[in-house]
């Protein structure tokens, strides 16, 4: 296979960014950016997750099963940036962040427009990220969300040429 076609077909995928939230006051807090992530059922609400297994997020994720997925907007491109490397959980704030707890116990990023509470159901261990399917248990609209909502989103084309994920 080219792998400079393969590496260009696959970023042809678009991908919206995302801050993944995991763990709650009892247990350890981690986070990070993500971008592989798609509903993949209906009724129950499934989404699946691509979270890579040498990341904290991915360990804590294991350990409790709880988690937010906090949807990034137009504009978003700094937090996106600020996830990218491990954030501490300091003052009542992740990453300098401040938070709200989610049902599950789960940080909310109240500056992020929209959070949706997950519990995992089934990991499938094939490479070097993971595939959690998780389960929507509750949403959060942390703004009032206009026009297209998918529209509404940060994707990774947002954050600039040089700056890809995949391939």
């Amino acid at each position: 296979m080219d792998e400079q076609a393969r590496k260009t077909a696959l970023r042809m995928i678009p991908y919206g960014l995302y801050v993944l939230t995991a763990g709650t006051q009892d247990t350890a807090i981690a986070s990070a950016t993500i971008n592989w992530v798609t509903q993949t059922s209906f009724a129950p609400p499934l989404l699946a997750l691509g979270i890579k297994t040498d990341s904290a997020v991915y360990d804590v994720a294991r350990r409790t099963g709880d988690l937010v997925l906090n949807i990034l907007g137009q504009g978003q491109g700094g937090l996106a940036f600020a996830f990218f490397k491990p954030a501490g959980y300091a003052d009542g704030k992740l990453g300098g962040q401040d938070i709200r707890r989610a049902g599950n116990g789960a940080p909310i990023l109240t500056a992020a427009p929209a959070a949706v509470e997950l519990k995992v159901r089934h990991v499938v261990e094939l490479g070097d990220h993971h595939t959690f399917v998780a389960e929507v248990t509750n949403v959060h609209l942390n703004r009032e969300i206009t026009g297209r909502p998918d529209e509404a989103v940060l994707h990774m084309k947002d954050l600039g040429e040089k700056v890809f994920y995949g391939g």
